[in-house]
Formats: structure tokens, C-alpha cells, sequence
């Protein structure tokens, strides 16, 4: 990742911050600051506290993601066909020169929000083995720092590595995991994607890497882990033991309230001496746009194996719980259909669907908004379904329901609103009117 972020900075596509912050709120709100007004990524040089700067904002571009998996002009598009490259092999290697050992609180201990219970790990990628097939998981979860030994983590009960736990605990058993804090890009991506039980997020990161995965071998858990990593947290995740974590502020919006969680036992924390550490403000943009790639190539792909014709390409907006999908209508009713199947494609996360035309910038919901309210009658284009359980996380019934709204100019009446056009602007460059 710092590769990756060094070749930004070359390009001046980094926002750097040399003046000295705290980890306690200010480097949040100076992060989120800069994301009201732009996407680009920031590098704290100085961190009150530790000796080790911090990126922010590295992955809230939904253009720099498009990047990190080799362009094109679909990320869906894109990702399903990277998907079904070979598998490309790792690479073992001896652990690089110049990793020491440290202590968690050498690195920087961040508070985002106000109400928060303390310091959190937000953009650690969790690597754990299934207990008896031994396919490797990537996975997120909130650390919150109690000591230099002890992190309490939520694991969420839809996680694998959450079915991983309770499998080894009805046995007694700890898990191994490491904490991998700065990884290749290729990594966190891979830690996003919607694969199966059975399936191995690593090989996901080498089909998005294109070249093989270069491991090294843990200190003290029988894990291997990427060698281009800035700092891995090693430790077990404990048995028959929970402990309160929180309050933390979460992606929704609110505060998810003190609650027993997990106990993660630290044995080792091994880094570069001059490591750079990264930081996630939970329910961001670069939060969002990795649940986004989550969400919509799920959408996507239910889409397709289900045989339906024009899809083009599925987006979140404008937050993670709205799916828009972007259609070539071919027949009556199709964008009908197309909702019904998204809605079935995730239970938790589609709580509205948009279906919308090809000339629809589905990445836009002011856009989104208007082909709704420019296309057609308000009244019979919207699909209430009742009683359909939400985000499981959701309190009760308060939030059942999901929503569909047809976007679409009427079948067979497309030449009735086609857009109007300036040409030429896409091609513009301010800087060459204005003096």
C-alpha cells in the first residue's frame, strides 16, 4: 500500500499534512473535511504520540478503485471478468529485511467520534484459516486498543470468519489470526469481495494483483501472511470469552452501544521500523465505497446467472443501503423484474432499488432522482414490499420494508426524452478561459 501510495504522491494526487495532529478526533475531522471537498487520499506526516504517519481516504475513489483492478468502464463488468482468470499461484519468501517488533501502542492511536469507547483499528484486514479445511478468510472488523495484549473485536454474525470462531469454540479451541495494517491494495479489494464459504479471498487478491503474492511466514501464529505489509498484528481470538466493547461510531450513522465482543490475545506485533499506518473513518467515503464493491458486484452477478437481458452495470447510491442498476430495456416490465431480483440478491443491504436507463449516470442520485421524477407518474412506479426484514443489525421491525422505483422512461417511448446536450464539454479545460 505504501507503493501504491508513494506513486500518488509522485503524480500530486495525494494531500499531504505536515503540521503535527492528534489522533484524538482531530485527524478524523481533518480527514473528513478534505473528503466534503475531495476524494483524494491524505498522508499525516506527524501523529501526536507516535512515530508513524497516517494514510487516510486511500480507497475513497470509486475512479482509483476502477484503477486498482485495470480499468475499464464497469467496475461489475470489470471484477466478474477478473474473476475468472486463472489462479495465479503465491510466492513464499524469507521475512523481509528490517521488520522489528513493536507495541500497539507505538502505533497511532486514533478516536474518530465523540462517544467512541477509546482508540479503534478501522482498516485492519483480518486473515484467519477455516479451522479444518484451511482456505484462508479476509475479512473487516472494528479493533478497539484495551492494552498492548488484549483488542476486543466485533466479528458480526454474517462473516465467515465469525463461523470460523464458534466452530473452533464448541471444540475449545483459540483461532489464529493476524491483523494485516497497510497491506497491497489488492488485499483490502479482495477483503470486500463477495465470494463464498469454501472459496479463498487470497486467490481473489491475485487474480486483482495479476502476479502472485509474495507470503512470508508468522513469528508466532501458523498463518502466512503478505510480505509487503506495513505492520501485522498476530494473536488468537479466544474461546468462551466475551468482554465490553464500544460505544463506536458506526457506517449508519450511530452509535452501536456497548456490548460483549470478542477478545483478541496479542502475541506479537511485527512491522517496517518506519511503517506507515492506515486509518478508516467508519461510514466515509472510503468506507462506503469498499462496502459498495461488496454490495453491487453481489447484485450484479445474481443479475446475471439469473438470465436477465440489458443489464449494464449496478452502483450504490447514495449510500450502501440503495442499489442502482442500469438497464437496456428489452421488453414490458423488465425493469420490474430487474428489481425484484436485486432485492433478492441481498437480504440485508437493498433496502431500495432503482432501476435506470443507459444515458442515467448511476454513480449521481441527483441524477438518479430525476429520470424518477422526469420519466413517468410518481405514483405507479414505486414498489412498496411490507414486512420484508432489513439489515440485520436493524432493530426490529422499526426498519422492515424495501422499496423499488422503476427510473425508467415508459417502454417503447425512448425517443420521446432523449437528453439535451452541449456538446464539447467533456472536453473543456477551465484554465484556458479563466484568467
Amino acid at each position: 500500500m505504501r507503493a501504491y501510495m508513494e506513486s500518488l504522491l509522485a503524480q500530486g494526487r495525494v494531500r499531504v499534512v505536515e503540521r503535527e495532529v492528534s489522533g484524538q478526533h482531530e485527524l478524523a475531522a481533518v480527514t473528513a473535511r478534505s473528503q466534503k471537498e475531495s476524494d483524494a487520499p491524505l498522508l499525516f506526516r506527524r501523529v501526536a504520540g507516535s512515530a508513524h504517519p497516517v494514510m487516510t481516504n486511500v480507497f475513497g475513489s470509486r475512479a482509483r478503485l476502477q484503477e486498482m483492478i485495470g480499468g475499464g468502464d464497469s467496475f461489475c463488468k470489470r471484477w466478474v471478468e477478473m474473476m475468472a482468470t486463472p489462479v495465479i499461484a503465491p510466492i513464499h519468501v524469507p521475512e523481509p529485511a528490517g521488520l522489528v517488533e513493536m507495541k500497539l501502542t507505538d502505533l497511532p492511536q486514533l478516536t474518530y467520534f465523540e462517544r467512541d469507547g477509546g482508540p479503534y483499528l478501522t482498516a485492519g484486514v483480518f486473515l484467519a484459516n477455516e479451522p479444518d479445511t484451511g482456505v484462508p478468510n479476509l475479512s473487516f472488523h472494528r479493533a478497539q486498543i484495551i492494552s498492548d495484549t488484549e483488542l476486543r473485536i466485533r466479528l458480526g454474525a454474517s462473516h465467515h470468519l465469525a463461523q470460523y470462531q464458534l466452530k473452533a469454540e464448541a471444540r475449545g479451541e483459540k483461532v489464529p489470526a493476524a491483523i494485516l495494517l497497510g497491506p497491497p491494495p489488492s488485499l483490502v479489494l479482495a477483503a470486500a469481495a463477495p465470494i463464498a464459504y469454501d472459496e479463498s479471498e487470497m486467490e481473489v487478491a491475485g487474480r486483482i494483483q495479476g502476479s502472485a503474492l509474495r507470503l512470508r511466514r508468522c513469528r508466532t501464529v501458523p498463518l502466512d501472511v503478505p510480505a509487503d505489509t506495513e505492520v501485522v498484528i498476530e494473536g488468537h481470538i479466544l474461546p468462551n470469552i466475551r468482554r465490553p466493547e464500544g460505544p463506536f461510531g458506526e457506517f449508519m450513522g450511530f452509535y452501536v452501544p456497548v456490548g460483549d465482543n470478542h477478545v483478541f490475545e496479542v502475541s506479537a506485533v511485527i512491522g517496517r521500523r518506519d511503517a506507515w499506518f492506515h486509518g478508516l473513518i467508519c461510514g466515509s467515503p472510503e468506507d462506503m465505497r469498499l462496502l459498495e464493491l461488496a454490495v453491487a458486484t453481489r447484485v450484479y452477478q445474481a443479475l446475471k446467472a439469473a438470465s436477465l437481458r440489458g443489464i449494464i452495470d449496478v452502483s450504490c447510491a447514495p449510500t450502501v443501503m440503495s442499489t442502482v442498476v442500469q438497464i437496456e430495456q428489452t421488453y414490458e416490465g423488465h425493469a420490474r423484474q430487474v428489481m425484484l431480483t436485486a432485492m433478492g440478491a441481498n437480504h440485508d443491504w437493498s433496502k431500495t432499488v432503482f432501476v435506470v436507463d443507459e444515458d442515467v449516470d448511476i454513480n449521481d442520485f441527483n441524477d438518479v432522482w430525476w429520470a424518477y421524477l422526469t420519466r413517468g407518474r410518481a405514483d405507479t412506479r414505486a414498489l412498496v414490499i411490507p414486512d420484508i426484514p432489513g439489515f440485520y443489525r436493524d432493530p426490529k421491525k422499526d426498519y422492515f420494508g424495501r422499496l423499488g422505483i422503476d427510473a425508467t422512461v415508459p417502454f417503447g417511448r425512448k425517443d420521446e426524452f432523449i437528453r439535451k446536450r452541449i456538446p464539447g464539454v467533456a472536453g473543456i479545460n477551465l484554465k484556458d478561459y479563466l484568467s
